[in-house]
């Protein structure tokens, strides 16, 4: 999962994702003003599932060492299944209303062993890791008085979050949200009933858009994919919306051209992204000419990993991950793009330019951590690994 930043100019100023991180002396304060919570981490016991579609069930989580969880609507937590040894990203689906529970809206995908296990074999009492939450991409970051929701199949698991935050804090008198979902047919639509029930509520529009007939029943909705003339007609006023938009990557790829066509400019996106290996990495910078880790004709910053005594070199161009991988090293990571937090380590001195997607909490930063992932060296690195 990524959030990605909208090439347009944004109506707000939205959290920054890229920084110049220099790390603290150690025995300094990790008060961050504004922010007092120590996340969501720790093992979380499963307390019910729930099958949302033939392929997507609903997990409600409680964490028994909070009074209430804190995050944001939107926000995904980072789930480690103990069993596999495997870290995912899902979504919170769940809007945080100050208890110690909270949801995860979890896809079945071909081949995925964590989303799989998950479906197969979790079973209320079992235990999972989680930790966060984790992203940018919320309503809390982006605030507004007009939203404009776009999903497609598991892509509204966020946005049900923060439409369900919305519906919980905002004046009903002036609530204005329209969302609008696209599933393959009307068996895919996510949270169906609970969509047929917002749509009845003042303030929220809900469109659903079928791709095709499923085979018990005939839809009677708009079909298609979603298109200009679907947008034009229900959100004529699109242009003067803050908008989210959540789904697979191919649906993401035709939305965008329809925003800019019906004059979005302040537009967040979400998707689901599989990270690329470090050695198909390294392999596409030596394929297109550009220096090796450390390489000819520049000075290469040194890194230090501190644990283990071993030091490599790392150009201002490689992130210390790739730098680790290309010298062999054993390095846990998992989306590898600055957003789960998996590779999350110690930066002991030096300074990094660090672009990340979330993946990491203020206080974190201000503790002396950084992602590897996503994190270029500006002098060398000493690292706590």
């Amino acid at each position: 999962m990524r959030y990605v930043r909208s090439p347009f100019p944004l109506v707000a100023e939205a959290v920054p994702s890229k920084s110049t991180f220099r790390v603290p002396a150690w025995g300094g304060t990790t008060d961050v003003p504004g922010s007092t919570d120590d996340g969501i981490t720790g093992l979380a016991e499963c307390i019910a599932i729930t099958p949302v579609t033939r392929d997507i069930i609903s997990i409600d989580l409680r964490a028994p060492w909070l009074t209430a969880v804190d995050f944001e609507p939107g926000q995904y937590l980072t789930v480690r299944v103990p069993e596999l040894g495997l870290d995912r990203c899902y979504s919170i689906s769940s809007a945080p209303l100050g208890t110690n529970t909270f949801t995860l809206t979890v896809r079945r995908r071909p081949g995925g062993a964590v989303s799989s296990h998950l479906h197969d074999r979790l079973r209320v009492g079992d235990r999972l890791h989680v930790d966060g939450p984790y992203g940018l991409f919320s309503t809390s970051f982006h605030p507004a008085r007009r939203h404009l929701f776009l999903s497609a199949g598991s892509g509204i698991t966020p946005i049900m979050s923060m439409v369900r935050a919305l519906l919980a804090r905002t004046d009903p008198e002036t609530l204005d949200v329209v969302l609008v979902h696209s599933a393959s047919t009307p068996d895919d639509i996510v949270f169906r009933t609970e969509l047929d029930q917002l749509a009845e509520v003042p303030g929220i529009t809900v469109i659903t858009v079928c791709s095709r007939d499923s085979a018990t029943e005939v839809w009677a909705g708009r079909r298609g994919r979603l298109s200009h003339e679907i947008l034009a007609e229900a959100v004529p006023d699109a242009w003067n919306r803050e908008t989210f938009v959540c789904g697979p990557t191919g649906y993401m790829d035709a939305v965008r051209p329809l925003l800019a066509e019906v004059g979005v400019r302040a537009i967040h996106e979400e998707s689901f992204v599989f990270s690329t290996s470090p050695a198909a990495r390294l392999a596409k910078r030596s394929g297109q000419g550009r220096k090796s880790v450390g390489g000819v004709g520049t000075r290469p910053f040194s890194i230090t990993f501190a644990t283990s005594g071993t030091q490599v070199p790392c150009d201002a161009e490689t992130t210390v991950l790739d730098a680790a991988f290309a010298a062999g090293m054993a390095f846990t990571s998992s989306c590898e793009q600055g957003m789960c937090g998996t590779c999350k380590s110690d930066l002991i001195s030096g300074d990094v330019e660090m672009n990340h997607a979330g993946g990491i909490r203020p206080k974190e930063l201000v503790a002396g951590r950084f992602l590897p992932c996503c994190s270029t060296p500006l002098s060398d690195l000493v690292v706590d690994r």
